[in-house]
């Protein structure tokens, strides 16, 4: 993963020997990668992941069951901070603190309806979300998580025992910080919360905590930078850094949510239009839930092909001579498909660039589109193109379209019409 060019590597839970961990956090650290780790049991928690060299916790995941009260049954993590044992805490805390791990608590992703400032951010969330030209782009289904999301509460005898976890979760990270922990506010902005808002509910929510203003704001800027190894590009004022810079019309200092009050905000040097524009559309058309490289994989291979090709993956040749060299050329085309495209991922303004599909039915009139447009390709066999994408269309960033056509009559369309399943080709910005 590190020579494909990881910059982090993370396990994402507890489960497994923790030397396991201990060998991939040394081949991190080895490299000047970062180690992350949900150390959340029931092999590794939050100590053993520290000791073997985790360096930061996203949710922090696995304090809330570590610092229970022996004899508590693991559940909902404000169940688990609801039997904190202030002796556990004072221990871990020690642990953690020597070997300088970066907690990310999400107070209010773990948290809603509890936070003292959540009315303010059901009222900014819903202003947000009742903008037309932001709703005219923002995916539905997100839209309709949210909205879960700012009316979720418990029922009453349940809430009334979560709010002591609540306030027990803000007192662990009041207690980290003093002890010199590292505090790093972050919402975990997936399709439920408000993008934007959420970050705001979260610092204020380190303020309810006790947590020092300046370390809260510390902890949205200069501590994540430090956290993820960017400290010399990010997070911080500096000559030589990049230049963002949040203005607001009141002092943080004295209330965290003055934050919300944003005057100006300057982006790699200029100032940036904070409004909202019906037209917009991301350059990687796709929502953070849908990451395939290769769509409809699975139908693609267990039943096109074998309803094809009977699992051979090639359309013939001429029959019983030598295979032709220009591929076959069928009066009904076969329904062709895509299994796998490398690169996945090229560089913006990258050189004239070999694209290899794999994939099955391949004949010798099929085209190959790229962002619509027919590209050039050698037919290495049925089941193997390569592909030829110019430097002029690797000169825009973002996730473009590859499909193969072959020409009509199909012979078989049940299967499809023609033309294959999308693969994706990020060019990533320069």
């Amino acid at each position: 993963m590190i020579d494909a060019g990881a910059d982090m590597v993370q396990f994402h839970d507890g489960s497994y020997p923790v030397e396991y961990y201990q060998a991939a956090y040394d081949e991190a650290h080895k490299a000047g990668k970062l180690a992350t780790c949900r150390c959340g049991g029931p092999k590794v928690g939050p100590k053993e992941g520290a000791l073997a060299g985790a360096e930061w916790y996203p949710h922090s995941t696995g304090i809330g069951a570590a610092i229970a009260k022996d004899g508590t049954r693991p559940g909902n993590d404000l169940d688990n901070y609801a039997a904190m044992d202030d002796a556990k805490a004072k221990d871990l805390i020690q642990v953690l603190v020597a070997h300088h791990v970066y907690l990310v608590p999400t107070i209010v992703h773990d948290s809603p309806s509890y936070p003292k400032n959540w009315p303010l951010y059901v009222d900014e969330a819903n202003k947000l979300f009742s903008n037309p030209s932001l709703l005219a782009y923002y995916d539905k289904d997100f839209l309709n998580e949210a909205k879960g999301t700012l009316a979720y509460t418990d029922p009453p005898d349940v809430h009334a025992k979560r709010m002591v976890g609540y306030q027990n979760m803000l007192r662990w990270n009041k207690m980290y910080d003093a002890a010199g922990g590292r505090v790093i506010a972050g919402g975990d902005t997936n399709g439920g919360k408000a993008p934007g808002d959420i970050l705001h509910a979260e610092m204020e929510a380190l303020q309810e905590a006790g947590i020092p203003r300046m370390h809260v704001i510390e902890g949205a800027t200069e501590w994540p930078a430090e956290a993820l190894h960017v400290q010399d590009r990010v997070g911080s004022l500096k000559p030589g850094k990049l230049a963002d810079v949040l203005v607001v019309d009141a002092d943080p200092l004295q209330d965290i949510a003055n934050l919300r009050k944003i005057d100006t905000v300057i982006f790699d040097g200029r100032p940036v239009d904070r409004t909202y524009h019906a037209w917009f559309s991301t350059p990687f058309m796709n929502s953070g839930d849908n990451i395939d490289v290769v769509e409809n994989l699975d139908w693609t291979v267990d039943w096109v092909k074998k309803g094809t090709t009977g699992g051979r993956g090639g359309f013939g040749g001429r029959g019983g001579g030598a295979p032709d060299p220009l591929g076959p050329d069928p009066a009904n085309s076969p329904q062709p498909g895509i299994e796998t495209i490398a690169p996945v991922m090229v560089t913006q303004g990258a050189p004239t660039t070999t694209l290899t599909l794999n994939g099955f039915n391949f004949v010798r009139r099929t085209r190959v589109l790229f962002d619509g447009i027919s590209v050039p390709y050698r037919r290495v066999s049925p089941t193997q193109l390569q592909v030829t994408l110019d430097e002029e269309l690797l000169k825009r960033g973002g996730r473009f379209d590859v499909v193969v056509q072959n020409p009509q009559p199909v012979a078989a369309p049940q299967w499809g019409d023609g033309t294959s399943n999308t693969a994706h080709l990020t060019v990533s910005f320069r």
